[in-house]
């Protein structure tokens, strides 16, 4: 077996190498725009008025409560074959563009995680301490200001963890890509066990490039948070000392 391994890493490393490069493609875009949409829906969710949280309550829910699988069958074959049924589409410079499977993918996967990264924003958002924002507010500062320099940084603070499983559950989620015919890196595993009959190197290699991205991922993450919480840090060093009275 170990030989075996020996030979689809040696053989086979450019699929894998190109497979990584896609994982990574997905999941940087669909985290960073993903993100960018939750930041309004978590804003709307945590309006007083109803009718202002009923449109992303609805997209919310509709996302997070059904398997990423479906959306994603939905997004390549039912939208897909909408777009492909169009008059005229098919002769039209877009098909280039609208036939291909990735931007499906993506846009399944930058949908899903708005709205799992939105309710984590809407969580950290209501558990800011509502006496830092009454007393922006008594500063003078408008909402736009008070979002800017106060909800959002404490936000960061309170759901960074939250966040960095959330990043974590969207990497693992771009293997889905391969069952709509994408060459990531699990759809490259899959393509090596067609060529070589060999499941378990192809897979095992794969898994241990997965586990390495996600402990990268984590350490940098870690870092993030401790910049982040720089602050509590300080002050944790600033206690005194209960027996001397001296501070540390």
């Amino acid at each position: 077996m170990f030989e075996d391994l020996i030979y689809v890493l040696g053989k086979y490393h450019g699929w894998l190498f190109d497979g990584l490069l896609l994982t990574l493609q997905l999941l940087v875009i669909a985290v960073i725009f993903g993100s960018l949409l939750a930041v309004p829906l978590a804003i709307a969710r945590t309006s007083k008025k109803l009718w202002v949280q009923a449109v992303p309550f609805g997209f919310i829910y509709l996302f997070r409560g059904t398997p990423l699988i479906a959306q994603l069958f939905m997004m390549y074959y039912g939208v897909g074959q909408l777009i492909a049924n169009i008059d005229g589409i098919q002769d039209s410079w877009t098909w280039e563009y609208l036939r291909d499977p990735y931007w499906y993918c993506l846009l399944t996967f930058i949908l899903n995680t708005a709205a799992y990264v939105a309710e984590i924003m809407r969580g950290g958002i209501n558990n800011v301490p509502s006496g830092e924002v009454e007393a922006a507010r008594a500063c003078g500062m408008t909402p736009t200001t008070t979002y800017r320099r106060i909800i959002f940084p404490r936000m960061w603070q309170i759901i960074w963890p939250a966040y960095t499983n959330d990043v974590i559950f969207t990497l693992k989620a771009t293997s889905l890509a391969s069952t709509v015919t994408m060459m990531e890196l699990t759809g490259a595993a899959r393509k090596i066990v067609a060529r070589t009959a060999l499941p378990y190197e192809a897979f095992i290699s794969a898994g241990v490039i997965y586990l390495i991205i996600v402990y990268v991922l984590t350490f940098g993450f870690k870092g993030v948070e401790k910049y982040l919480r720089r602050n509590e840090f300080r002050q944790a060093d600033k206690k005194p000392n209960v027996e001397t009275g001296v501070q540390a």
